[in-house]
């Protein structure tokens, strides 16, 4: 089974080079970050005519995120738990059933930029940067959750992580933003620890590997890029990698997205 995630910054932006990608690749299942579209207005059908169910968490213009499975999707979730307060949409789950049940979260974590920080040094409550830390504590109960299922699982999506020195080509100008400050890499180790693999670097050692290059700059030009997009398998779902990739040429093509697809197999 091939699982890509896939922020595509916007659906309307991508409504020729997405369908390109999935014409050429076939992936399995696909979990997309900032769809940008409200549930009603994706356009499922371009999807579904390709054979896959789709299931959205969408929001107006901002955030959203989305499924797309040529198996059935079942069980359904959309949102975050943790706090019923939080109207972004950031978080959705679904299983799929291949060989056995794969328990799928797809998840665009918040930047948090701008870093708001009080005299001592705090996240200033209230803030963006605040808001991703908080965010990334109530991920990490989730994922604690998913675990004592004992079942395959993964989480995977646009991380706003960058988990190592090593994932950007120029970790020196990051050190303050909230991408790679210590209390947010902190906090990906947290979950990390509760038993997660990093399927990525589990097949792939070294620098220059990215899934991001900001549109400003000449950064793809330059390779001047991030690696923030993540697959963080359960114990039961690392059992079953086989591979992984980054679909780095899709940066080159028509109007592309400031990410890539970054993608796994799995022996389901």
């Amino acid at each position: 089974m091939k699982i890509a995630t896939f922020n595509i910054n916007g659906i309307k932006a991508r409504i020729t080079a997405l369908p390109g990608w999935l014409d050429q690749t076939q992936p399995d299942v696909v979990v997309l970050q900032e769809i940008k579209s409200v549930d009603d207005a994706f356009p499922r059908e371009l999807f579904e005519e390709r054979g896959y169910n789709v299931e959205t968490h969408g929001q107006k213009s901002f955030n959203g995120v989305a499924i797309l499975s040529k198996l059935p999707l079942e069980d359904v979730t959309r949102g975050l738990p943790g706090d019923d307060t939080d109207e972004q949409a950031r978080w959705i789950e679904a299983t799929v059933v291949g060989k056995m049940a794969l328990r799928i979260c797809g998840l665009y974590l918040p930047n948090g930029n701008p870093v708001e920080l009080d005299v001592d040094g705090n996240p200033v409550p209230g803030g963006k940067y605040a808001y991703k830390l908080n965010w990334m504590e109530r991920m990490r109960r989730r994922a604690a959750e998913l675990l004592v299922a004992e079942e395959p699982a993964l989480m995977a999506g646009d991380y706003n992580i960058i988990p190592q020195p090593e994932d950007a080509k120029r970790p020196e100008s990051w050190r303050e933003d909230a991408l790679f400050r210590l209390e947010s890499r902190a906090a990906f180790r947290r979950i990390l620890n509760l038993g997660f693999t990093e399927a990525f670097r589990a097949r792939e050692q070294g620098p220059g590997h990215y899934s991001f290059w900001d549109y400003q700059a000449g950064a793809w030009n330059r390779n001047d890029g991030i690696r923030i997009d993540h697959l963080l398998l359960s114990p039961q779902s690392a059992d079953l990698l086989t591979d992984c990739g980054i679909d780095k040429s899709v940066r080159g093509d028509d109007k592309p997205s400031d990410h890539v697809p970054v993608w796994i197999t799995l022996d389901l």
